[in-house]
C-alpha cells in the first residue's frame, strides 16, 4: 500500500490574516501529533514545505505559487495532492480526508 502523504505548506512568518492562529511549524507539529495518535502512522508520510524555499517537484512548486499569489492562505494542508485545510485547518476535515484515502483509526 502506498503511503498517504500529508503536506503542510507554510513559512516562518505568520500569514497576515492568521493573527492569533498558530504558526505553520506549530500547525505541522500539532497535526502530526494528533494524526499519529488516531491513526497508524506507518501508512502516513508527513512533510513540511517552506513556501520561500520549496523543493523542485512540480506539485510543491504549484501549491507554493498559489499561496504566493494569495489564492490560498498558509499554513496549507494537502493530503495526496488535495487541499483539505488552509489558514487554521480543522482536524475533523483532515481526518475525513484521511479516511477517504482508506486510512482507518487505530483502536
Amino acid at each position: 500500500m502506498n503511503k498517504t502523504t500529508i503536506t503542510v505548506y507554510g513559512a516562518e512568518q505568520r500569514c497576515a490574516s492568521c493573527v492569533n492562529a498558530p504558526g505553520s511549524k506549530e500547525t505541522y507539529e500539532w497535526l502530526e501529533a494528533a494524526i499519529s495518535r488516531k491513526y497508524d502512522s506507518s501508512d502516513l508520510q508527513f512533510q513540511y514545505i517552506d513556501i520561500f524555499t520549496p523543493p523542485e517537484q512540480e506539485e510543491h512548486q504549484y501549491f507554493t505559487q498559489k499561496i504566493l499569489d494569495d489564492e490560498y492562505f498558509y499554513p496549507l494542508v494537502v493530503v495526496n495532492g488535495e487541499v483539505v485545510g488552509e489558514g487554521n485547518p480543522r482536524l475533523k476535515t483532515v481526518y475525513r480526508a484521511l479516511e477517504s484515502e482508506g486510512i482507518q483509526p487505530t483502536g
